[in-house]
């Protein structure tokens, strides 16, 4: 869809604070018109930085990236307020931080799919990969379970409802090898394994393209990435303005344009 024009982020804050009788020195985070948000380099980075230039101001809006290279800091640095929100991340890898930290980040609704895909420098379908071949393969649990679920929807193996690890594994028969691989260096494995499961965060920066894909995940997929924040900013109208155009048809086209394919605009 495309966006509907907005009033400008300052003026809606202002508006909020005039009807609540804004005379608090302390302030709120809705009187600002800017908003931190912390991403990977690929994609969501590059999405932030058009957003910024070319979408943003218009809305009255600023937008600063702050750029995060692992899947380990982004989301505590929104818990403690370095940023105001993220875009790096699935709702499945989300839930699993909450729960593991004991924290209440939300999410404000899907944004992109990062594709998740099977790479070879060896092979160029999954039946030439021999038996027994070696796979590489997230070993973080959301990111290994979405890669056990994608071999297992093309017949490659057979798991559990609900796979985390390969222990979730219930038939393989032909035999694979699996390496469990922390996700930043998966990009490295496609050449020094068989195959290797990369999702699109790290596949694209290390130039794999779909020469070297077997597989990838489509658009039905359940591992969309979200804008996430605490709950206390999710009716920030900064945030609602942000999402709107992360969402919205010019975006749309920007992802087309850069990435062919590999990252799925949310419909």
């Amino acid at each position: 869809m495309r966006i509907t024009r907005t009033l400008p982020v300052a003026l809606l804050a202002a508006l909020a604070l005039t009807a609540c009788g804004g005379d608090d020195d302390g302030g709120s985070a809705a009187e600002s018109d800017t908003i931190r948000v912390g991403a990977l380099a690929v994609p969501a980075g590059d999405m932030l930085k058009f957003v910024a230039e070319e979408l943003a101001p218009a809305e009255g809006l600023t937008v600063e990236f702050v750029e995060f290279s692992d899947y380990n800091t982004p989301n505590p640095a929104v818990v403690d307020g370095d940023v105001d929100a993220n875009l790096f991340q699935n709702t499945t890898f989300m839930e699993t931080f909450n729960e593991a930290a004991g924290e209440e980040l939300v999410s404000v609704g899907e944004v992109y799919l990062p594709r998740m895909g099977l790479y070879s420098g060896d092979y160029a379908s999954l039946d030439e990969l021999p038996d027994g071949a070696s796979i590489a393969i997230p070993n973080d649990p959301t990111n290994e379970g979405r890669a056990l679920k994608l071999l297992a929807a093309h017949g490659l193996i057979e798991v559990t409802d609900e796979p985390i690890t390969i222990a979730d594994i219930t038939s393989n028969p032909r035999n694979i090898e699996f390496v469990e691989i922390e996700n930043a260096t998966l990009p490295q494995a496609v050449e020094d394994q068989d195959a290797a499961i990369v999702t699109a965060a790290f596949a694209l920066p290390a130039g794999l393209g779909e020469d070297k894909m077997i597989l990838a995940e489509e658009s039905d997929s359940e591992y969309y990435n979200v804008l996430s924040t605490t709950p206390e900013l999710a009716d920030d109208p900064r945030i609602a303005t942000l999402y709107e155009l992360l969402t919205s048809d010019e975006m749309a086209d920007f992802l087309a344009e850069q990435y062919q394919g590999v990252i799925i605009p949310v419909d």
